[in-house]
């Protein structure tokens, strides 16, 4: 401890440039070194990234201080923009309404079940209030993108497993999104005895205006973005304008997610520019292996004592609902045996659009519930990202995106 206090007053002496150039060369080259070795145990780097923030972490060796990481909000937030971007070219337009059905089936089916799942043990397991197994049930919802994404480009995975997957997930956070603006309207109606329409309309006409957003920002990208542009400047343009659309839902408290998802969808389907997104995807690397190595930056492993059985409760419910409610949607549409058996264990990832939402449910609870829900969040998150990765790897191979001789070469 008097090494590691010893080597923080010295950083601590040093001009501002020089701290945080010297803080993400450490943690860019601390995430190549771990991944070297957790390649060799046959794990996908997101997992590897993670475990390095958690190593050298607060938690861990303490090499970058919990006021640097404190700082580091806006590197989540140009990842997630980046995700979502590229999700958006999974949005094929299709003239397959069945196709279309069949996502939102199964989507409003594995989310929703482990939404209900989750409340209804808070209140009669746990006897938790109303508002607190309410909010809790809504964020269960949400799947994070990000480390999915990564594992199948990690992968190669290609294929009718890999294209559901990716749909579902985008669904989940839209679902997720609308449930628990419903949900802050019955807590707040719950805790002032008034109900007003307001508090329900309010996030939901916030969050289709960002859509509207991202719908006329792909426009001007489309105008602006030409063949006659040169390769830098359509890399330059593009990561302009998932900047102004961060920057704009940021102002409103917004998640990126949705508006930039809409942005690469409309995007794509409008110029098939697969160009652009490939070279988006050349570009994020850093900023991709920085997002996940400072969330597990942020992970205090007394979090997870704190959250105690109802974390672990929380934890495991929320996979049961998860995997149930995929499997079995997917039987009553009678999609592949691969798909139907595997599709649960690929979306069990879950941390950026939670995590944020945890912050808003700890303001709005009493201070003892607050505490227990985010922490139950934020632990659970580092868990889900850790093992989130391993399980979709898992479906992968199962299913047959991916051949298992691909993951051997890894």
């Amino acid at each position: 401890m008097d090494i590691i206090d010893f080597i923080y007053n010295i950083v601590k002496g040093l001009n501002l440039p020089t701290t945080i150039l010297i803080s993400f060369a450490l943690i860019l080259i601390s995430g190549f070194l771990v991944t070297r070795f957790t390649k060799k145990l046959q794990l996908p780097n997101v997992s590897g990234y993670i475990l390095t923030g958690i190593l050298i972490g607060p938690s861990g060796l303490h090499l970058i201080h919990r006021d640097f990481i404190a700082n580091l909000d806006v590197i989540s937030v140009i990842a997630l923009s980046f995700i979502a971007f590229d999700m958006g070219r999974y949005f094929k337009r299709s003239g397959d309404r069945k196709e279309f059905r069949n996502i939102v089936f199964i989507t409003l089916c594995e989310s929703l079940l482990a939404g209900c799942l989750v409340t209804v043990v808070m209140l009669s397991v746990f006897k938790m209030r109303l508002s607190f197994s309410l909010l809790l049930g809504a964020i269960a919802t949400a799947t994070a993108p990000a480390s999915t994404i990564m594992t199948i480009k990690e992968y190669n995975g290609k294929g009718p497993f890999v294209d559901l997957l990716l749909r579902i997930t985008a669904f989940d956070d839209v679902v997720c999104l609308f449930v628990f603006s419903i949900m802050v309207a019955v807590v707040n109606a719950q805790e002032s005895a008034v109900f007003t329409m307001m508090s329900i309309v309010r996030p939901i006409a916030l969050n289709a205006a960002m859509l509207i957003l991202g719908f006329f920002t792909a426009l001007c990208m489309e105008f602006l973005i030409t063949e006659k542009r040169s390769f830098d400047n359509r890399l330059i343009l593009a990561v302009a304008f998932l900047f102004l659309i961060s920057g704009i839902c940021s102002y409103f408290e917004v998640s990126p997610l949705l508006a930039c998802m809409v942005c690469g969808a409309v995007y794509y389907n409008r110029t098939n520019d697969k160009t652009l997104f490939d070279q988006m995807n050349n570009f994020s690397p850093p900023v991709m292996s920085s997002f996940f190595i400072i969330s597990g930056m942020n992970m205090d492993l007394s979090i997870i004592v704190t959250a105690g059985i109802i974390g672990v409760a929380y934890f495991c419910i929320r996979i049961i609902g998860k995997y149930i409610g995929a499997y079995t949607s997917c039987k009553i549409l009678s999609i592949d045996k691969k798909i139907t058996d595997n599709m649960g264990f690929a979306l069990m990832p879950q941390a950026g659009v939670a995590i944020g939402l945890a912050f808003m449910g700890k303001a709005m609870l009493p201070e003892k519930d607050g505490l227990i829900l985010f922490n139950i969040i934020l632990a659970s998150s580092v868990l889900y990202e850790l093992m989130g990765p391993v399980t979709a790897k898992i479906a992968l191979i199962r299913s047959g995106a991916i051949e298992p001789q691909v993951f051997k070469k890894h």
